[in-house]
């Protein structure tokens, strides 16, 4: 999970992200679906510019509610990392990628990137998925409306990408933990199909 905490996101907001993934983990619908077709390994990391990602939840398998609370609590305690930079979205992918190696062995793997703005600051999409390894990793979006009207066609048609993969919306900052819940659901319910031999 990769939250966005580039200059565009105030603090207000920054806490809505925080706290609606939080909400979005332990909501009923999203902990039954990880009880029924899990465990699912997680980590979560903030991003901003070039050099500003932060892992702020390192890996860990996910079971149940049991698994999901320490988690959640840990979200909800979190202090924001940065919050004065602008949208390096290459760099945070790599990140990502960096992060995917160290990751426990899984039958799928995924990228979930939040974020309100298009790439202002160093290389796009595009340049990290053509120079860091993305072999098999899905990209999904959740996409913010309001600070930039390019920000979905941004992740639809440079951010999204690998088998099945989708952009959810959220209207605005107030809407990001409906939305995170119906991403996640969505994802691991998807698991069993995206296992599938292609």
């Amino acid at each position: 999970m990769a939250l966005d905490v580039s200059s565009s996101v105030d603090d207000a907001e920054y806490a809505l992200q925080r706290d609606g993934l939080a909400a979005a983990l332990q909501s009923p619908d999203v902990v039954n679906a990880i009880a029924q077709d899990g465990p699912i390994a997680l980590a979560i990391y903030e991003w901003s510019g070039r050099r500003q990602s932060v892992v702020v939840q390192d890996w860990v398998l996910l079971g149940g509610a049991a698994d999901i609370a320490p988690v959640a609590a840990r979200l909800q305690a979190q202090t924001r990392t940065y919050r004065r930079y602008p949208t390096a979205l290459g760099y945070a992918l790599g990140f990502g990628a960096g992060l995917m190696q160290r990751a426990p062995s899984c039958e799928r793997q995924v990228i979930d990137v939040s974020g309100d703005g298009v790439t202002n600051d160093g290389f796009g999409p595009v340049h990290a998925y053509r120079h860091f390894p993305f072999n098999d990793v899905t990209v999904n979006g959740l996409v913010v409306l309001g600070a930039d009207p390019a920000v979905l066609e941004h992740f639809e048609f440079e951010v999204m990408r690998g088998p099945g993969a989708f952009v959810e919306i959220a209207s605005d900052y107030t809407d990001f933990e409906a939305a995170m819940e119906r991403k996640l659901y969505r994802e691991i319910r998807d698991r069993i199909v995206g296992g599938l031999s292609r």
